[in-house]
């Protein structure tokens, strides 16, 4: 699998130095958690961030919009450095307007879902978008547990993809670390958000290269 630091989790004051440590690490991207305090009960950050955060690093942005009207900034993201773009399905945004909104800004459309919305929620969807994140927890708060009860779902998503045979990328994220990446790994998953566990890992290069070490039969395509 791949893997995609989430920043949510870094030291702010020092963020330069964090995006160093990212790097350094080797990971593959970097998981931006933008969230509104409407759609999710809390706050971060939004595109003026972005912006500044944007020449620390080369590495694929992939930014994940907790917003309950996240088609009102796709420009604004998009002109912050954003290379994916990623909004929920169950947001009160127009799910094809706001995927062609994105593709039009030539940017990769990915869709997340809530622990508690079904796989099916995104299958009308699945020919349109480049990737699907599944929450393992519910969105808004960094270190919370992981929910073993979505593997079923992914694997479930995994299957419809493959059936259908898209080039679309699994992404999870939520509790993600050494004792829960082999799961996801196996239900069909091909990049992993971590946050907690690499920021607080005594050797963040070897718990990439622990992830890495499990990437599924169907990672070719999810190269950022």
């Amino acid at each position: 699998m791949l893997v995609s630091p989430s920043i949510l989790t870094c030291d702010f004051a020092h963020v330069a130095d964090e995006f160093a440590f990212v790097e350094a690490s080797g990971a593959d991207m970097v998981h931006l958690d933008v969230m509104d305090g409407v759609f999710v009960p809390n706050l971060s950050f939004g595109p003026p961030v972005i912006a500044r955060m944007r020449p620390l690093t080369d590495l694929t942005f992939d930014v994940h919009l907790m917003m309950q009207y996240p088609h009102r900034l796709i420009d604004a993201f998009a002109d912050a450095g954003a290379d994916i773009i990623n909004f929920h399905v169950e947001s009160d945004s127009p799910v094809e307007e706001t995927i062609a909104a994105i593709r039009a800004r030539g940017k990769k459309a990915a869709l997340t879902i809530k622990p508690r919305t079904p796989a099916e929620a995104v299958f009308p969807y699945l020919d349109k978008i480049d990737m699907v994140l599944v929450m393992t927890v519910e969105p808004g708060f960094g270190g919370q547990k992981f929910m073993a009860d979505m593997l079923p779902k992914i694997a479930q998503l995994r299957r419809e993809i493959d059936r259908r045979g898209l080039s679309v990328t699994i992404e999870v994220d939520g509790g993600i670390a050494s004792a829960t990446a082999p799961s996801v790994a196996a239900a069909g998953v091909d990049i992993a958000v971590v946050g907690s566990a690499l920021f607080n890992a005594p050797d963040a290069a070897a718990l990439v290269d622990e992830i890495h070490g499990l990437r599924t039969a169907d990672a070719a395509h999810c190269q950022p």
